[in-house]
């Protein structure tokens, strides 16, 4: 299979091409929200390539939040896009296990550790989940204002890692000797390949008519205890 993937809720725009699992083609800019301004111009050398290699592209696959209402609006506008020009089918991937996905394949990890992908919100709230070394989900995603005794009762009996554009402004609050920081943890189309092509072998596609993505705006905050 062949799948055109698109990564734009954070502000990195980023296209890949995986054909059978392997990527063919990646190209990524993280130097702001200007995706309206590179997103085309990526998705059309991605399908050159595609072109070169007398591939045939059988679906598109997106993230679909938590993230940048603009980001998002942008590139799941152009996936649907994409998927009606081409009568393909959307595949969506939530965007905190694109970050797991990224971080597991660069880090080895014991089988009691949590993973906490954090995006980043308004002062210090974040929207997270946590998951673990498998990147099967444990806590629902959840918008949360982090405080000294966020994730404590987690962190008393297991080693937490921290990643994503929300955990920087975290680290100096969240100072337990089990919590670790991964630094520069970028949000990546490459790191969607896995997710997407299981969605695909199961059927698993969106509506390309009705699906709406989940903004930030669209959760509830929650309270570090009850995260825990």
């Amino acid at each position: 299979m062949t799948i055109l993937h698109i990564e734009t809720s954070t502000n990195v725009c980023s296209v890949a091409v995986s054909d059978n699992g392997i990527c063919v083609f990646e190209k990524s800019n993280n130097e702001g929200l200007n995706h309206a301004e590179m997103l085309s111009p990526f998705i059309d050398e991605a399908l050159n390539e595609i072109g070169n290699l007398n591939l045939n592209l059988d679906a598109i696959a997106v993230s679909g939040g938590p993230g940048s209402y603009t980001g998002l609006r942008i590139g799941v506008s152009t996936a649907k896009g994409l998927c009606y020009g081409f009568e393909i089918p959307l595949i969506v991937v939530d965007t905190l296990p694109i970050l797991c996905e990224h971080v597991i394949a660069n880090n080895k990890f014991s089988e009691d550790s949590i993973l906490c992908p954090m995006l980043d919100a308004r002062r210090m709230e974040v929207y997270t989940a946590l998951y673990s070394p498998t990147s099967e989900k444990t806590q629902d995603v959840s918008a949360v204002i982090i405080t000294e005794n966020s994730f404590l009762d987690i962190l008393e009996k297991h080693t937490v890692y921290f990643f994503g554009n929300g955990s920087a402004k975290c680290e100096s609050v969240i100072t337990h000797p089990h919590a670790v920081f991964l630094p520069d943890v970028e949000l990546l189309a490459k790191d969607m390949i896995r997710i997407a092509e299981q969605k695909y072998v199961e059927k698993d596609f969106a509506d390309v008519a009705y699906f709406e993505p989940f903004y930030l705006k669209e959760f509830q905050v929650t309270t570090p205890k009850k995260l825990l």
